[in-house]
């Protein structure tokens, strides 16, 4: 029970109180303890500073009435999105364009035309259509066959005259090499120079798969080195990775070498963004968080997806292609000249003077001024709660699978993510095969992630995360399945882009939901697991991509059957909108308990917060934290694959 300022009692038993400070104009200061239940707006209830008195007159002790403070009590005094938070929102832009060139520029290193044939020495003087007439078979379709050619004699054929086979002769792979059409992609690739083709067709899928095994180790590295040495060494370490292996890959002179390199590009993946995604989020306010995370996605990596074909099409080199959009990678050697260690993490190591003089930068550029017994009173907080860190340290992810729900619940999140990611890298791969042009096809289906992400900031928040993760999946399967019975083309393209659109939405849905669901003890643990299984699924996506080769249609029907399960798994799973976190295991078998499938958030009343009187549903009871506030205690480890925080430094994150 505390005493507010107007002597009535207040039960902390059914609020978590934060405290913040202001200054009069005489100077003194004022304790204001706010609700974290609502980040846009302070509720205020505050007694007074060490430098106030009290009702006697007489000085009040520094220790007697100053509460604990952590990093998100001392943020609005910083200012929550101020000059600094804008620098740091303008520098993410390199990096959101670095995972995007990671992410898709095999794509377009690995292109095969679709008309190849058998090449014919003998015959390269004729014209083309004379030479495909009187060397390559046809298929029942009517095309030229990619990888048979006639076994004859094309000098005898020529002395006689002849110059249209007899399909009757007997056929032959291809014996020279493959000729391409090179009017649609204007440029050979390593897969065409390899002659990555027929027999070889598999190895752009197995280049991709590999790529993925890369991301994977990455994560684990990278992370463990965030976690270890900070997340600024880690940035720059995987940065580089992918630059200097990048770069490499415009060297390579054979299938395994190229292999290896996109390996270690891998390494970089997610990590080359995800790190800074953090490092900017947990310096930004709860009410500026939903915009941060979902727009940097939205503008800068769409900005930079949509204009990577482009050039490609224009460098129309494959291995300068390599060079350029890996080179800009070594600019993040630059990146601790703008952008700060996260404080959250030297807090967490116990550096919380190295915190404090960053906070003092941040409050210096935003124009504000904090009094140095607040600084004292976070560091005294911050060493304290360190001190107590000593109990969330015996737990694993193995302790997700202990008990009944939790359990379940775990599973699902595996299973849904699986889902997801496949569905998600299945439709970037299979663009090539909507039956359009490639570079205008990618462009489209990419700038669908800038609505998509738009349209979920507007909506996260109202209508939950349960029955719109559902609702986008099964929409997602439902507009791959009908492409599959739409005429190729025009018609057909549009709808798998529709599909991809609403894969967008439960990709980013996804990301946040297994972060609001698994408890705060093995949270970092559990949605590191849950992500690398995503990778596992999307080590699968280029050989589901890959079956096109058998029916162009059945790519899309697997990522809508995907789809629509995933959806439907969905509604399985708690609605967490206005949910305190569960933070203990108990709570996490507990989270959700008592709700129904069709209850929806944006349905049920709204808590009067001018009597704190609970009119909702009670199984949608409005936490002490705000959708906002939920994205703000996991939004900075959301994209990442592995987390990039041990149980240590998750725990000390509320510092």
């Amino acid at each position: 029970m505390t005493l507010n300022n107007q002597g009535h009692t207040k039960d902390d038993t059914n609020s978590f109180v934060n405290i913040a400070f202001t200054h009069d104009e005489n100077g003194s200061e004022t304790v204001i303890r706010r609700k974290s239940g609502n980040s846009n707006g302070l509720q205020l209830d505050g007694t007074t500073n060490a430098t106030n008195s009290n009702n006697n007159g007489a000085s009040v002790p520094p220790a007697a009435n100053t509460m604990p403070i952590d990093f998100d009590d001392i943020l609005p005094m910083i200012g929550e999105f101020g000059k600094y938070q804008k620098i740091l929102f303008l520098c993410m832009i390199p990096f959101a364009f670095f995972v995007a060139f990671i992410y898709f520029s095999q794509i377009f290193l690995t292109l095969i035309p679709e008309q190849h044939w058998c090449t014919v020495p003998e015959l390269e003087a004729l014209p083309l259509e004379e030479r495909l007439a009187l060397s390559i078979p046809r298929m029942d379709n009517g095309d030229y066959h990619n990888c048979f050619m006639y076994n004859v004699n094309y000098t005898d054929l020529l002395a006689k005259g002849v110059r249209k086979a007899d399909p009757s002769w007997p056929r032959a792979a291809c014996m020279h090499g493959w000729s391409y059409n090179f009017t649609e992609i204007p440029y050979a690739t390593v897969a065409t120079e390899e002659n990555w083709v027929c027999d070889h067709a598999t190895l752009p899928t197995y280049a991709q798969s590999i790529f993925f095994l890369g991301a994977i180790v990455g994560g684990l590295l990278f992370g463990w080195i965030a976690d270890k040495f900070g997340r600024i060494p880690s940035l720059i370490g995987c940065n580089l990775v992918g630059f200097a292996a990048g770069v490499t890959t415009a060297f390579v002179s054979s299938f395994w070498q190229f292999a290896l390199m996109r390996f270690f590009v891998g390494f970089a993946f997610d990590n080359c963004f995800t790190m800074m995604y953090i490092l900017v989020l947990e310096y930004v306010g709860p009410r500026y968080r939903t915009f941060v995370a979902n727009m940097s996605i939205a503008i800068f990596f769409t900005t930079a997806a949509c204009m990577l074909p482009w050039i490609a099409y224009y460098l129309a080199n494959w291995k300068l292609l390599a060079v350029v959009t890996s080179a800009p990678l070594l600019l993040a050697v630059f990146t601790p000249l703008v952008v700060p260690e996260s404080a959250r993490w030297l807090v967490s190591q116990g550096k919380v003077d190295k915190a404090v003089a960053i906070m003092k930068k941040l409050e210096k550029v935003n124009g504000k001024h904090i009094s140095a017994e607040t600084y004292q009173n976070f560091t005294d907080s911050c060493m304290k709660l360190r001190q107590e860190d000593t109990k969330n340290q015996s737990y694993s992810v193995m302790d997700l699978f202990k008990t009944p729900r939790l359990r379940r619940i775990t599973i699902l999140l595996i299973i849904i993510w699986m889902a997801i990611s496949l569905v998600f890298d299945g439709h970037v791969r299979n663009v090539g095969s909507l039956g359009l042009d490639l570079f205008f096809t990618f462009t489209v289906a990419s700038f669908t992630e800038f609505p998509a992400d738009t349209l979920l900031t507007l909506t996260l928040d109202r209508f939950g995360r349960r029955w719109l993760a559902c609702g986008s999946m099964v929409l997602s399967g439902l507009f791959s399945l009908c492409a599959t019975v739409a005429p190729l083309g025009v018609y057909s393209a549009s709808l798998a882009i529709m599909g991809r659109f609403f894969v967008n939405i439960s990709y980013n849905i996804g990301l946040q939901y297994a972060a609001e669901i698994l408890p705060t003890v093995v949270r970092a643990q559990g949605v590191a697991f849950i992500h690398i299984m995503g990778y596992v699924a999307s080590i699968i996506a280029p050989f589901v991509v890959y079956l096109t080769y058998i029916s162009p249609m059945l790519p899309l029907i697997i990522l809508g059957i995907l789809g629509i399960v995933g959806g439907l798994l969905s509604l399985l799973l708690p609605e967490t909108l206005d949910h305190d976190l569960p933070q203990t295991l108990s709570d996490g078998e507990d989270f959700g308990r008592g709700q129904s499938i069709w209850d929806f958030p944006c349905l049920a009343k709204k808590i009067d917060d001018k009597n704190d009187l609970e009119v909702r549903n009670p199984n949608f009871v409005r936490s002490t934290q705000s959708g906002a506030s939920l994205r703000a205690s996991t939004g900075g480890e959301l994209r990442s694959s592995i987390l990039q925080r041990s149980v240590r430094s998750r725990y000390s994150s509320k510092l």
